[in-house]
């Protein structure tokens, strides 16, 4: 799982990157995005994104869990505690850049769109003037 949420970070950064900069690939990604955005997809977004909270939740609770027994135990660290805290922490913290990645994705598309808008409608009252 965490190769797979590692994947999807690199790749949400790489669309923030291209969103960012003027480059040919930006009106692609732009058109792609405004697809994604029709019919089922937004439906289908947001139960993704519902989904990827709720296991982000109980991974956090997971997380409680552990730190309450290794706390209750005392001095002794289990050592096998301490990797599956590792690797709980590792999933839980992907899971939230993941998240807000997709926020900010999602954003700076509606704010590229907003952009190319105005501009056309700029340069529309300036062939009226």
């Amino acid at each position: 799982m965490i190769h797979l949420l590692f994947t999807l970070v690199f790749i949400e950064m790489a669309l923030i990157l291209i969103l960012s900069f003027a480059n040919p690939i930006r009106k692609l990604v732009i058109k792609g995005l405004d697809l994604l955005k029709q019919g089922r997809g937004p439906l289908v977004t947001k139960t993704v994104a519902t989904t990827m909270l709720v296991v982000f939740g109980s991974t956090i609770y997971t997380i409680t869990k552990i730190q309450k027994r290794s706390s209750e135990s005392g001095a002794l660290v289990n050592p096998t505690d301490e990797v599956l805290m590792a690797q709980r922490l590792l999933e839980a913290s992907l899971m939230g850049f993941s998240l807000f990645l997709g926020l900010v994705i999602d954003r700076q598309h509606y704010y590229t769109r907003e952009i190319f808008s105005l501009r056309k409608n700029l340069e529309t009252a300036k062939k009226l003037n």
